[in-house]
C-alpha cells in the first residue's frame, strides 16, 4: 500500500486534508469491498468543518488477496486501484462519476 500512496503525485497529495489511510484484513460482515472512504469528502466541506476528526480510507488486505490469488502483479495493481479509487472519493468522485470516466 505504501507504495501506491508514494505514487500519486504531490499535487494531488498535497490537496488531501484531515484523512488517515489504514488496513485492515476484513471489511464489516456482509460487506464485499477492497476499500472503504468514510468522512466529509473535499468538495463538501465548509468552514463549519474545522476540528472534525480525520476521514478514514481503509484498504482491506483478505478480499484484494483472495481476489489476486497469489499473482503478485495482480495484487499491486488491486492496491493501487484502490488505494486511488478511495482517494477520489476523497475528493468528492463519485461512484458513478468515476465510471463515467472509465475509472471504475
Amino acid at each position: 500500500m505504501d507504495q501506491a500512496l508514494d505514487e500519486i503525485p504531490e499535487d494531488l497529495r498535497s490537496r488531501m486534508s484531515n484523512v488517515a489511510v489504514t488496513v485492515e484484513d476484513e471489511p464489516p460482515p456482509s460487506r464485499r469491498l477492497f476499500g472503504l472512504y468514510q468522512g466529509v469528502p473535499l468538495s463538501r466541506r465548509s468552514q463549519g468543518y474545522a476540528g472534525a476528526l480525520p476521514d478514514k480510507i481503509t484498504i482491506y488486505r483478505g478480499p484484494i488477496e483472495r481476489y489476486c490469488a497469489g499473482n503478485p502483479e495482480c495484487l499491486e495493481r488491486q492496491v493501487r486501484r484502490t488505494v486511488w479509487h478511495e482517494i477520489a472519493h476523497h475528493f468528492g468522485i463519485s461512484d458513478e462519476r468515476l465510471v463515467e470516466i472509465d475509472r471504475y
